[in-house]
């Protein structure tokens, strides 16, 4: 499977995310997957790459070609794939994977999640979605989504389209179990 990892580039953040992503890196290679991402070295791009690469892993980077810039990007990859743009890398991001995660990460990280979760509940896709919630960083947005119901700008049905887990084994046997869910908007009145 190509599991797509999603998440900030920052060498500021903390390392409980560190350590968490690179467990996940770890952990995807381990069991046989590839690792899709953004080609970052740094941040919990890097670290879910260092992980992988730890286990011999497949990693595929894909990145604009702006961004090649020293040490910005992960050298180690098995295969860059250079983009024009940041629409063409996301769109090459969606079509290489077969499920995504989406890490800690800031406004590119929301980006990305928010474009795969809409392309899903639109019924273009019915891949997994994963949000990695280490140390409950994601919980103010899913209470925000949670709002969004409440005052009935989403259907329910659009907030169960993904799942969250704290940890990496979680994430590994939700993926490696899942079954594809079509939400087929049709039968929703609000979306």
């Amino acid at each position: 499977m190509n599991i797509c990892v999603y998440g900030a580039s920052s060498n500021l953040i903390d390392e409980v995310y560190i350590s968490a992503c690179e467990d996940l890196g770890r952990k995807i290679a381990k069991n046989g997957h590839t690792l899709i991402f953004g080609c970052g070295s740094a941040g919990v791009m890097g670290a879910s790459a260092r992980g992988a690469k730890e286990e011999g892993g497949e990693i595929v980077g894909i990145t604009p070609t702006f961004f090649n810039v020293d040490g910005m990007l992960f050298e180690d990859c098995t295969q860059v794939i250079r983009t024009e743009t940041m629409r063409e890398r996301k769109k090459i991001l969606e079509e290489k994977s077969d499920a995504f995660i989406v890490g800690p990460g800031g406004i590119g990280t929301f980006d990305e999640f928010f474009e795969i979760l809409t392309l899903k509940q639109l019924s273009r896709h019915t891949k997994a979605i994963v949000i990695f919630n280490i140390n409950h960083y994601y919980d103010e947005l899913l209470a925000f989504l949670d709002k969004a119901v409440k005052e009935e700008f989403l259907k329910d049905e659009c907030i169960h389209i993904f799942e969250v887990f704290d940890n990496a084994d979680d994430i590994m046997n939700y993926l490696e179990s899942y079954k594809p869910v079509d939400l087929n908007i049709l039968n929703l009145k609000n979306i």
